[in-house]
């Protein structure tokens, strides 16, 4: 059965109702009350962008100036979404701050729970946290409610659990004289995906669950890794990839209705790989390690063989997060408060495109824009310094001093 489609909302600037993007699953009445999105917002992102450009020096972008340092967090940040013309930050705070575009305003605050957000996604109109308490919370975006974020469940939910913890198949162990149900984490959730339909969580507890969204049911668990899962991308093509302590990438494929392991990409001895990035046509997969090395493979038809084609030195500290943009650039996070743009060429290379610096933490999380902006795109990144910063990085050049392609590896 084909799974529904999904659109992201956005927020009027105006007042609190939702602009969403029309879908086929939509029906007529809900289409007139969520008239399609125009550009808006386009048109004022990029309106304030060259503003911003007209005002500021070139040598400032060489060096890619902050265009704006947003605080307000009470603990570090954690993760980041976008949603719509929507900035979501989350904290170990528990609390998750709305930034609204373009002016980069604080537009409203939820949150709630017993753990901090570890990692948050959107699809249509929820957003999904997970937390260190080891749950999944569900907030529905609504422009009836003064509150506009507002939690609807947490999964598991009590309709799953209570279907389940009469029947003692159901347990697992997870530790000495400990058991809960094969639907429950039994440790911090680190990192959620999404596609097609489901949502995919990994925890320090070494599992892979995964849930579908529809009626937000666990559908299976599986143990995934040796070591604690840092990090989850979903493919285009439906091929989840799951980065753990235990220095492994594994690629997991569902089929008549089970998930099965298709294939493990072999990281450095001992490290461990915290953030995982798959490209746009799903070929090649690229891993940050605690070593500060950027890995990539590229995998066969099949997925079940991978090759290991580069592999950079990245950063002094270990690589925290990663995401791609564009197509064409990798951008990656570390613990040594920079950033690194790298250009991602045809053969699967990376070479070294810009440096970013101006955290005073860690970069724990990165965020690109879904499309261009002004010949180039929006960067945010959230620190352990509690603070969130947004750059823009033009496609044409970093500090004009790019570096020919060196990772790749020849055999």
């Amino acid at each position: 059965m084909a799974s529904p489609a999904y659109t992201t909302p956005l927020l009027s600037e105006s007042s609190n109702s939702i602009i969403s993007t029309t879908s086929s699953s939509r029906s007529s009445s809900e289409s007139e009350e969520s008239p399609e999105t125009s550009q808006r917002f386009q048109d004022f992102q990029l309106l304030d962008l060259q503003l911003k450009i007209s005002r500021t020096p070139i040598s400032c972008f060489h060096s890619y100036k902050s265009l704006a340092v947003l605080s307000g967090h009470v603990g570090t940040v954690s993760c980041l979404a976008l949603c719509g013309e929507f900035i979501l930050s989350a904290s170990q705070g528990k609390d998750i701050i709305v930034w609204q575009q373009p002016d980069l305003r604080q537009f409203t605050k939820f949150g709630t729970g017993d753990g901090s957000v570890k990692a948050l996604v959107t699809i249509g109109n929820n957003v999904f946290t997970a937390h260190q308490d080891s749950r999944i919370r569900v907030w529905k975006v609504s422009r009836r409610s003064e509150n506009v974020f507002r939690l609807i469940d947490t999964l598991p939910t009590t309709k799953d659990y209570l279907g389940k913890f009469m029947k003692q198949s159901n347990y697992v162990q997870t530790r000495r004289h400990h058991k809960k149900l094969w639907i429950e984490h039994a440790d911090s959730i680190s990192c959620l995906a999404v596609s097609n339909g489901y949502i995919y969580s990994g925890s320090w507890d070494k599992s892979l669950k995964v849930w579908r969204i529809s009626d937000l049911k666990c559908l299976e668990s599986i143990k995934a890794h040796d070591d604690a899962i840092n990090g989850l991308v979903a493919s285009k093509n439906g091929v989840v990839y799951s980065a753990s302590a235990d220095g492994k990438i594994k690629a997991w494929k569902s089929s008549s209705g089970t998930h099965s392991l298709k294939g493990i990409l072999e990281g450095h001895k001992d490290v461990s790989l915290n953030s995982v990035v798959v490209s746009e046509d799903g070929v090649f997969v690229y891993g940050g390690g605690s070593d500060g090395y950027v890995i990539g493979w590229v995998g066969n038809k099949n997925l079940d063989s991978w090759k290991l084609i580069c592999e950079v030195k990245a950063h002094e500290m270990a690589v925290l997060c990663m995401c791609l943009m564009m197509g064409e650039f990798l951008c990656s996070g570390s613990a040594d408060k920079s950033i690194c743009i790298w250009k991602r060429e045809i053969n699967g290379g990376l070479f070294k495109f810009g440096v970013i610096k101006g955290h005073e933490g860690p970069v724990k999380c990165l965020q690109a824009s879904t499309g261009s902006v002004g010949g180039g795109f929006m960067l945010y990144s959230g620190s352990l310094d509690k603070s969130l910063r947004v750059w823009w990085i033009p496609k044409y050049g970093g500090d004009g001093d790019e570096k020919k392609d060196s990772s790749l590896i020849t055999k």
